[in-house]
């Protein structure tokens, strides 16, 4: 038996003066399966967050609201912790960083920081409101880009130009909170300087991240480390820094701090050991014990430069690995309170289940930094197709009919049967492989490769008939043993992203809930109990009225609307281009593109696992891709003429363009495009590693 392990697992800590929504939750989800993946596997595993509290948002909206800020966060950590239990998110200490064991942390580790030479002080120019009597964070004042000139652009970047700058550049700058013009003023600030840990930075990195965030993070080094602001003025909501009255911790330093705090907070109330799972200083570290982040990729400068950076200086353990992901879009887009695809938990909560959205993740979230889109149309599809109709649907029909017909009393396998749940059995070790890597779109794969084994078995022992035989009740129940077996095991592999469903599922067979090892279990000649129904149809109406109910007037969200680059560009109709061999039958070639342009591209190879004909459709195929770490993709491609057998495409590995924006069509959505060399029915075929096909190649 291999040695258990004892791993530390944190995700980003939502701030205090927001709401919790389905960007949020590719982060707490993810996190939440890879935990409770481990600890079905026995290990000692904790997971650990807080809420982050400080900072000048958290002061302001108390200030308006006319409460404490301690009064704010008091309410908002109640609404954060109760839309992740609703989202089946569990969290072994959720905290909060305004606590003494945070304050206490903070400053041990500012000690450090500064015997260690690396905090230096330094005069700088900061916009000063003097109606607000405050100097003014980034997000406190808008303007005019330095860069561009674009308007109303917040104080340190401008989302027109993608410019960065300091507040202070801005033209025609005003408070955000009063209208106010703001002053220049000097102020006297802490920095902690990064360069005097270049050298051990540089070799951090690499052995802590993935090569496409420590690659990005190493371009820095080209230059002397920049030092960070770690101090702001008064008035301030957060610690005071010791020595230095007037100046408060930066939200930053101490927010990854509560990391440590949450989990001393814990350990306190366990009679446990810090030092034990998280090594301070001086301490020997545990034998085994691991520590990993998740955080998302617009944070990795705090958690891969300056986090390790404090840490190391402090003689604290580091992460052993920091897990980036990329951000949710939804249909395709950037999320808009405008058009009602900017959704908080609790809006979707009230329209539809947690489980849904869990499973839809699961389908999506491939271990990378790669952005993850929520098709609203996709989403219901999947959940119905392949969670209620394909999976589902095995413990519903079994049970049901075992109930119903046979006492609900289970028989023994056949060779037959006892050949598909070993089937299912076999997979255990590589779905477990894939929940480890957090490849979790492969998990749904798996399990739906070994539903679509099962329900076929099912179709062709026809148990519906053989129930209604005069001797047919045991060969029936023989049938129905195998089914339910075959669900039991799925319902074990997909514990980790639906943990309730799961434990609904082992409460069917009368088990506890499952551990990962029950899978090796065959269950026979017992009694099941009542079926309870562990997951139902999404009507799309659902989602029409948590969209409508999400929906924010522009003039509320201070979005602007416009036409966009690409509806623009349908208006211009570029001349065709004369062929480049006169005389031969070919395709007009498009107008010439950049370089940069075809950089754009974001070319997958995909594995097709089905290719049909569209009904009523002369020219689609539908593909199925297992896409890898994308998880599965559904594509329309105008290639049937090339193809009159489209199985003979099963099976094999094709080359589609990832980034191309959902395309909802009459038939369904196309979330990529393949691509194709010649001309349907002209010959060439579609585009893979091996493929020989000639230049000329076109996306269909």
């Amino acid at each position: 038996m291999s040695k258990k392990r004892r791993i530390v697992v944190t995700s980003a800590l939502p701030y205090a003066n927001g709401d919790i929504h389905l960007g949020h939750l590719v982060e707490y989800i993810q996190t939440d399966f890879w935990v409770r993946f481990q600890k079905m596997r026995g290990n000692e595993c904790l997971y650990i967050c807080a809420d982050d509290t400080h900072g000048t948002p958290v002061m302001i909206r108390a200030r308006n609201e006319g409460i404490t800020p301690e009064e704010l966060i008091a309410r908002s950590h109640a609404a954060h912790l109760k839309d992740f239990t609703d989202f089946e998110i569990s969290f072994d200490n959720y905290y909060s960083t305004n606590s003494p064991e945070n304050k206490a942390c903070s400053e041990r580790i500012f000690a450090a920081m500064e015997k260690s030479g690396a905090v230096t002080t330094r005069k700088s120019p900061q916009l000063y409101c003097e109606h607000c009597k405050m100097f003014l964070p980034d997000r406190f004042v808008k303007g005019a880009c330095p860069k561009c000139g674009a308007e109303g652009q917040y104080g340190d970047s401008c989302d027109k130009c993608g410019g960065t700058y300091a507040a202070e550049e801005l033209g025609s700058p005003v408070c955000t909170t009063c209208g106010a013009t703001p002053v220049v003023r000097e102020s006297e600030h802490l920095y902690f300087e990064l360069e005097p840990f270049r050298d051990f930075l540089r070799e951090w990195l690499p052995q802590h991240t993935t090569s496409d965030v420590s690659n990005k993070l190493l371009e820095w080094f080209n230059e002397p480390l920049r030092g960070w602001c770690i101090s702001r003025d008064a008035p301030y909501f957060g610690f005071e820094i010791p020595g230095r009255p007037g100046k408060f911790f930066y939200v930053w330093v101490d927010a990854p701090i509560g990391y440590i705090a949450s989990l001393a907070n814990w350990c306190a109330a366990r009679g446990e050991k810090l030092d034990e799972w998280w090594p301070q200083g001086g301490g020997a570290k545990a034998d085994g014990t691991e520590l990993y982040h998740f955080i998302g990729k617009d944070i990795i400068r705090f958690h891969c430069l300056f986090w390790p950076a404090m840490l190391h200086v402090a003689g604290i353990d580091t992460p052993d690995k920091v897990f980036v992901h990329g951000f949710l879009t939804v249909n395709g887009e950037k999320m808009s309170k405008s058009k009602g695809t900017f959704v908080n938990a609790r809006t979707y909560l009230d329209h539809l289940p947690a489980s849904a959205l869990r499973y839809y993740y699961a389908c999506k979230l491939g271990g990378t930094t790669d952005d993850m889109d929520l098709n609203l149309q996709d989403f219901v599809q999947r959940v119905n197709g392949d969670l209620v109709g394909k999976i589902t649907n095995l413990a519903s029909r079994g049970a049901q009919m075992l109930n119903k017909n046979l006492e609900g009393r289970l028989g023994s396998l056949d060779d037959e049967g006892r050949a598909l749940v070993e089937f299912a059995r076999s997979r255990a070790d590589v779905i477990a492989q894939h929940y480890e890597a957090r490849r979790f779109s492969q998990v749904p794969v798996e399990v739906a490769k070994i539903a679509d084994a099962a329900n076929e078995y099912f179709d062709r022992r026809e148990p519906w008939k053989t129930v209604k035989a005069p001797d047919g009740a045991e060969a029936t129940r023989t049938t129905l043993t195998a089914i339910l077996n075959v669900f039991r095991i799925l319902a074990i592999y997909l514990k980790p992203v639906l943990p309730v469903y799961a434990d609904k599922a082992a409460a069917l067979f009368g088990e506890a809930s499952f551990e990962w090892d029950d899978a090796a279990k065959t269950v026979e000649n017992g009694t099941i109990g009542k079926y309870e129904y562990l997951a139902t149809r999404i009507d799309a109406k659902q989602v029409e009225a948590m969209v409508e109910k999400a929906k924010v007037k522009p003039a509320e969200t201070g979005e602007v609307a416009h036409e966009s680059r690409a509806s623009k560009n349908k208006a211009k109709k570029a001349p065709d281009a004369e062929c480049p061999a006169p005389g031969a039958e070919c395709a007009p070639l498009k107008p010439e593109i950049k370089f940069d342009d075809f950089e754009k591209l974001d070319l997958r190879i995909g594995k097709v696992l089905t290719c049909e004909i569209v009904p009523k459709s002369a020219k689609l195929l539908k593909f199925e891709l297992d896409c890898g770490g994308l998880g599965r993709r559904t594509i329309f491609s105008g290639i049937r003429g090339a193809y009159p057998d489209p199985a003979a495409l099963v099976g094999k590995e094709v080359v589609f363009v990832a980034n191309l924006a959902p395309r909802k069509m009459s038939v369904g959505v196309s979330e990529g495009m393949i691509l194709f060399a010649g001309e349907p029915g002209k010959g060439g075929g579609v585009l893979s590693p091996t493929s020989e096909a000639g230049a000329g190649a076109q996306a269909t």
